[in-house]
Order: structure tokens, then C-alpha cells, then sequence
């Protein structure tokens, strides 16, 4: 289990931006160690999750991106396997913290933005 930063940005709807986003990150030395981004309405919900989140921010500010949210989540390694995600949940839900958001990273990482960070590292 590690912790690093999620930034969420809303960006317009458009061909490129994903692209932008990557060549930012690029050009910063940044790797990006996951993404979840989706369109509505004309405007995307991009979630970014890095591990130098000064420099990620920097960069991002600086190619024009509007970051609305930055916070701190949890990624844990779960098996790939039927039932995983399942026992995490339920180990933070029995333990009173609410999973605010979830997407996979490379892999079979977790990345869980809870109400109690601190409760939560103590339960995955």
C-alpha cells in the first residue's frame, strides 16, 4: 500500500487533450502512474494520479490545465482475481470509511480515495 496524489480536472471535451495531458507530463519527467477519464456535456472528469505532486501540479498548471482538486489516496495492491476488490471494500465499510472514489492503475493496484485516510491505511 502507498499513498500518492490524485488531481482531478475538467478539461474541455476534445480531440487532443489526453494528448496534451500525456506530452505535459512528458516534458516535466513525470510518469503518470494512472489515469481515469471520461466525457459528458462537452467538458471531461480526468483523474490523474501521481507521485510528485509539486511537480505533476506544476506541470499541469503550466500546459493550461484548470486542476480543481488535489488529495491524498491510497493504492493497494489486490489480487487479480474474482472477490478482491470485494474484501477491500468490505474492510473499509466495517471499519466506518467511506470509499469516495475507486479506479485501477497498471496492474491490480486500488486507488481508493476515502473519508479517513488514517483509519483507512490501518484496515487495507
Amino acid at each position: 500500500m502507498s499513498l500518492t496524489r490524485d488531481f482531478t480536472l475538467i478539461p474541455d471535451d476534445a480531440p487532443g487533450v489526453l494528448a496534451r495531458l500525456g506530452e505535459a507530463a512528458a516534458a516535466a519527467g513525470i510518469s503518470i502512474a494512472g489515469i481515469s477519464a471520461f466525457t459528458g456535456q462537452g467538458k471531461g472528469l480526468v483523474h490523474v494520479l501521481v507521485e510528485d505532486a509539486q511537480a505533476a501540479l506544476d506541470a499541469l498548471t503550466e500546459a493550461g490545465f484548470d486542476v480543481r482538486a488535489a488529495r491524498d489516496v491510497l493504492v493497494v495492491e489486490v489480487e487479480d482475481r474474482p472477490g478482491a476488490l470485494g474484501e477491500v471494500c468490505r474492510r473499509l465499510a466495517d471499519g466506518g470509511v467511506n470509499v469516495q472514489q475507486a479506479y485501477t492503475a497498471g496492474g491490480s493496484r486500488l486507488v481508493l480515495a476515502v473519508d479517513d485516510l488514517e483509519t483507512a491505511r490501518g484496515l487495507v
